[in-house]
């Protein structure tokens, strides 16, 4: 094949059309790459890194992701939407604090689950509204909401603490499955699994991608588009909730500043899995995919004794290349 063949359909990243070039079909594909890239972090790893690839320090290395990506499964559909959240990590830190306050109040151990949901679910309704009802950008909306539900929280904490939840709480946020798999990880791959279908096998989801390439034509076909935008945006807040009860049993307290700074690395785990931050395209097994090279990085780092700060410049690093690099290789093959 030469650089005047036409390229096949879906062809989106390409490193080389020179002839004979044998890895073009694997790596055409955005999780082709991906997939690439984890072997070759757990090859590096295990190489340079003694304890990396012991079985018990991989299965830990999960907790410090799962909560992250359980948010990023509903946000992957909203990005698709040509939406976006960015409040959820202050619909954490208040569904932890609405928790707090239950628990204070004498509400059942059983209860605080329901509690966390509710509290994502109402946030994320708040959203949807401003949203749909008023014709407002997401961004804009959801960066003045992070403001205004982190805001509620600290006000309610001020400078204390909710600590000591009850024992059900820790189970599920510290607890493992056969004694080494993390309750958390389980959930987060159940979940994977049954959006991977919603998305991928259904007509809910075939909606949800003709909404991210036309809303316009979306709506004309009878798609009641604003209606899927305020469920995504619900959902988002529900599982934002769903994570707040876990990270709040996993390290049993509530602070002014759980969760700080997530929605970055939410948002990044998303594009990195090869959403499209111009909506219309993208797949939940990619999303895993990116989860996974993110967590093996921040693991790698940890195991270096890198300082964790570093961790946000690799972030914004892989963030902007993300977004940048499809960008100049479709303008390169448009020049040919």
């Amino acid at each position: 094949m030469n650089s005047s063949t036409p390229l096949p359909p879906g062809s989106r990243y390409l490193i080389s059309d020179r002839p004979g070039f044998r890895l073009r079909g694997v790596v055409e594909k955005w999780e082709s790459l991906l997939v690439l890239l984890l072997a070759a972090m757990f090859i590096a790893g295990g190489m340079l890194l003694p304890n990396f690839l012991d079985l018990h320090n991989l299965s830990d290395s999960t907790f410090n992701f799962s909560e992250k990506a359980l948010i990023a499964l509903p946000m992957a559909l909203l990005i698709i939407c040509r939406e976006i959240d960015i409040s959820v990590s202050g619909i954490l830190a208040l569904s932890s604090v609405a928790m707090g306050l239950a628990k204070s109040y004498g509400v059942p151990a059983e209860a605080l689950l329901f509690v966390a949901l509710a509290t994502g679910t109402a946030c994320g309704w708040l959203n949807g509204f401003m949203v749909t009802r008023f014709g407002l950008p997401s961004i804009v909306v959801t960066i003045g909401t992070v403001s205004l539900f982190r805001g509620l929280a600290s006000v309610v904490l001020g400078d204390q603490a909710f600590t000591g939840y009850p024992s059900l709480m820790t189970e599920w946020g510290q607890g493992y499955v056969f004694g080494i798999v993390p309750r958390s990880f389980v959930l987060l791959l159940a979940f994977a699994a049954l959006f991977s279908i919603v998305l991928h096998a259904t007509s809910w989801g075939r909606r949800i991608y003709a909404i991210g390439n036309n809303p316009v034509a979306a709506r004309f076909s009878g798609i009641r588009v604003d209606r899927y935008r305020l469920a995504l945006f619900m959902l988002t807040g529900a599982m934002a909730g769903l994570a707040g009860y876990l990270l709040t049993g996993r390290i049993d307290s509530t602070r002014p500043n759980i969760a700080m700074g997530w929605e970055l690395e939410i948002i990044t785990m998303v594009i990195l899995g090869g959403v499209s931050i111009a909506g219309g395209a993208g797949t939940i097994g990619g999303v895993m995919l990116a989860v996974l090279v993110l967590g093996m990085v921040t693991y790698g780092l940890s195991l270096a004794n890198v300082p964790g700060i570093y961790m946000t410049i690799v972030i914004g690093v892989l963030l902007l290349a993300t977004i940048a690099i499809p960008r100049l290789l479709r303008g390169k093959k448009t020049a040919k």
